[in-house]
């Protein structure tokens, strides 16, 4: 008999009994945080799966198949013009309007094609914290001077954490521009103004789609807002067209994947997101039937949902159970938060940068959830601190971006978006 195995399967089977034996189930806080989990998991998956995780999975795929890596080494790569690629990088945010887990596809899809560090990392901040909805509803709510000092300071930190990444890292950044020479230069199958109406309909799809309600009723916002639906079907409309006439998919087999999405939003017109749901499985339909690309590309998505998803959902579960959702309390009490986040101190501020990092914000609920913290006496320095780190990091956030990019990258990454959060925090509490 093989003892030390023995002794291995011992003690695991001693560890899960004390487990359950200690378990605090009937205590409230733990009970309560249990279904704070499940409750944000539910959220999640309802709000963000198939409208957010799911169209950026497919456009992640489309970038490792149909982006040449020689464009994304052109814009981003290691010996690209630093100016342009920074500046491309960090004012996606304008365009995107995601979160800091429905940007993770797109990161992963142009690091994984040959995009430098820096400029990855910039895109990486900027695609959720420059949000211009978002500022606009932080300096409504809060005031302008806290939503200028989030504007400024979300570009600024895009730049300087790209580009901190990119020094720290540079030794393996030069060994990326040596491999990248050696690489044979890819042909390009099509014209690069096709390939940017293909990804421009994808990208309309997934802003329009999760175009968030503004806090007035009024205004280029709203507008937009009520038309969202209409301008998801043009830029689906649009979509389908580079199908047929830039990937030669036959327009009868086009027709048929979308026919079930159109119907279903004619019959159903107060449930889009299940017309939404079907027309994603019309295209996996039409990407499983067609040999060559399309196949590749429905391949090279699934891949990227195998590696994503799992640790998103575990991600969420945690992040839920620590601290629940808006409003409610995880097994964290919300008055300590609210105890430590208090005046414009050291300590404050970094506790508000690392509860920001953890915590996991959809596309505007930071606003009203630090509306109610200011009113409980968080200082301003506080909550720019908070504002600044949380829309970029979170808990399943960071478990995926360990994931693409490893532990040392990873937690690099962090350390920069706390310190930074914590120090620009400081500053404008000292001024204001």
């Amino acid at each position: 008999m093989n003892w030390n195995k023995e002794w291995k399967y011992l003690a695991v089977l001693t560890g899960l009994f004390a487990f359950f034996f200690f378990l605090p189930v009937g205590f409230e806080r733990f009970d309560n945080a249990v279904f704070e989990a499940l409750y944000l998991m539910k959220w999640y998956a309802r709000e963000h799966v198939i409208l957010c995780l799911v169209p950026a999975l497919f456009i992640a795929g489309a970038i490792a198949v149909f982006v040449s890596q020689n464009a994304v080494m052109k814009y981003f790569g290691a010996k690209a013009n630093k100016i342009i690629s920074y500046a491309v990088a960090s004012v996606s945010g304008t365009i995107l309007a995601v979160c800091s887990c429905t940007i993770l596809p797109l990161f992963a899809g142009i690091y994984k094609r040959g995009a430098g560090l820096g400029p990855a990392i910039s895109f990486l901040y900027a695609g959720p914290a420059i949000n211009i909805l978002a500022i606009a509803l932080t300096a409504r709510v809060l005031g302008f001077e806290i939503g200028a000092a989030r504007a400024v300071g979300a570009v600024l930190f895009s730049l300087i954490i790209g580009l901190s990444m990119h020094f720290i890292f540079r030794k393996e950044e030069l060994d990326k521009v040596k491999k990248q020479l050696d690489l044979a230069q890819e042909e390009e199958l099509r014209p690069l103004w096709q390939t940017i109406i293909y990804f421009g309909a994808m990208v309309g799809i997934l802003v329009f789609a999760n175009w968030a309600k503004p806090s007035e009723a009024a205004g280029i916002w709203h507008l937009i807002y009520i038309k969202k639906w209409i301008l998801t079907s043009f830029s689906s409309l649009i979509f389908a067209f580079t199908l047929i006439k830039y990937f030669d998919i036959r327009i009868f087999k086009v027709m048929i994947a979308s026919a079930p999405a159109i119907i279903l939003a004619v019959f159903l017109p107060n449930y889009p997101v299940i017309s939404f749901a079907a027309g994603f499985i019309g295209l996996s339909y039409i990407l499983n039937t067609t040999k060559g690309e399309m196949e590749d590309w429905f391949v090279s998505s699934w891949d990227f949902a195998k590696m994503i998803v799992p640790l998103l959902f575990i991600g969420v579960l945690a992040a839920g159970f620590l601290l629940g959702r808006p409003g409610n309390e995880g097994i964290i009490p919300s008055g300590w938060v609210e105890m430590a986040v208090g005046g414009n101190s050291l300590r404050a501020n970094f506790f508000s940068s690392i509860v920001g990092a953890f915590m996991y914000f959809a596309t505007l609920t930071e606003v009203p959830i630090l509306e109610g913290l200011m009113g409980n006496g968080m200082g301003k320095g506080p909550a720019l601190a908070l504002l600044l780190s949380g829309p970029a990091l979170s808990l399943p956030n960071m478990l995926v971006l360990r994931q693409v990019m490893g532990n040392k990258k990873t937690a690099v990454f962090i350390v920069l978006v706390i310190i930074m959060s914590t120090a620009a925090g400081m500053i404008y509490g000292t001024f204001f």
